[in-house]
């Protein structure tokens, strides 16, 4: 799990939450409003935007984000977390606790390494 949250706000554009996922080396954006979670925004969101309208750049997050995304808890174990994103879909899932966002845990971070 990685505890350092890349978040935007769901008024930014999509343009400026595929920078600052860039520039964070990450394949997902926390959309934030204040401390409240309401989606989360990936690569695959930027790509489905691009791909269906050509000044989609400048459209907003909240148009193409997941609301109210799967959250898994602090505890969760690893076959938990893998099994949910296998089943879902998800190659990222925010960790909650106490209503409070506390890290995302990738498919990478679950994945087996040789």
């Amino acid at each position: 799990m990685s505890t350092e949250l890349v978040t935007v706000d769901p008024g930014a554009t999509v343009a400026e939450a595929a920078t600052v996922m860039g520039t964070n080396h990450v394949g997902a954006a926390l959309v934030m409003e204040t401390d409240r979670l309401v989606g989360i925004f990936t690569e695959r969101d930027i790509l489905r935007a691009l791909a269906s309208d050509f000044d989609a750049a400048g459209h907003l997050v909240s148009h193409w984000m997941t609301t109210d995304p799967f959250t898994l808890a602090p505890g969760a174990a690893t076959n938990e977390a893998l099994d949910l994103m296998l089943d879902r879909g998800f190659r990222h899932v925010p960790v909650v606790e106490a209503g409070r966002v506390v890290g995302i845990v990738s498919l990478r971070d679950v994945t087996p390494r040789d």
